[in-house]
């Protein structure tokens, strides 16, 4: 059962998530790389690879604190909480590398965050096995997304490329973490659903 300080402090989270500069508790996995010389053009299609992956964060934070609100187990409430916080990491790490390249943050990152919130909820009241199952195909998803981010960013942008890197290898552990707590395989159907709606994100989240 929700209580209204549960809805007041999520409520909060959302706030921070879209309106508040992320800090890191771990280094910036770029901190030690040096800059290298990037055309204007690589420049653009960098910042915009690293909008779509901060965009990718505040859905992955929307819907962590969805699926938490509603998961049943405490073991998985505090799961999720935790993916939570390292997903705030990445916050973090990829506004800093937008603000570098001399782009923006997606000015769609309310929807993103709003429609996010809403998916995690439901998947959580499906029950945790199911909510779990869905974590790790949402991480799953992600990790194909940023490989093929690190295969288009330019060569030479070794600062994003050791950002996108790291943020793999965070979401991999995720969904093996899932996995290992009874997460389902979820449908196909389901699978395809969500992989459209990445889409669609990725995509706008290029562009605005």
């Amino acid at each position: 059962m929700l209580n209204l300080d549960r809805l007041i402090v999520e409520f909060d989270k959302g706030l921070r998530t879209l309106f508040s500069q992320a800090h890191s508790a771990r280094p910036h996995p770029d901190a030690r790389v040096p800059d290298a010389a990037l055309s204007d053009a690589e420049k653009k299609h960098a910042a915009a690879l690293m909008r779509v992956n901060h965009s990718g964060e505040i859905c992955a934070q929307a819907l962590y604190q969805g699926q938490a609100l509603t998961a049943r187990d405490p073991d998985v409430q505090r799961t999720l909480q935790r993916a939570a916080q390292e997903e705030t990491e990445h916050l973090a790490w990829t506004a800093k590398r937008v603000q570098e390249l001399g782009g923006h943050l997606s000015v769609l990152n309310p929807f993103w965050y709003t429609g996010s919130l809403a998916i995690g909820a439901a998947a959580g009241l499906l029950g945790d096995r199911w909510n779990l199952g869905f974590l790790a195909e949402t991480e799953r998803q992600v990790g194909r997304h940023l490989q093929s981010h690190l295969e288009r960013l330019p060569a030479q942008d070794e600062k994003s490329r050791a950002i996108v890197a790291q943020m793999h290898a965070d979401e991999a552990g995720h969904a093996d973490l899932a996995v290992s707590l009874g997460g389902a395989d979820l449908p196909h159907p389901v699978r395809l659903a969500m992989k459209l709606n990445g889409k669609v994100m990725t995509t706008l989240a290029y562009r605005v």
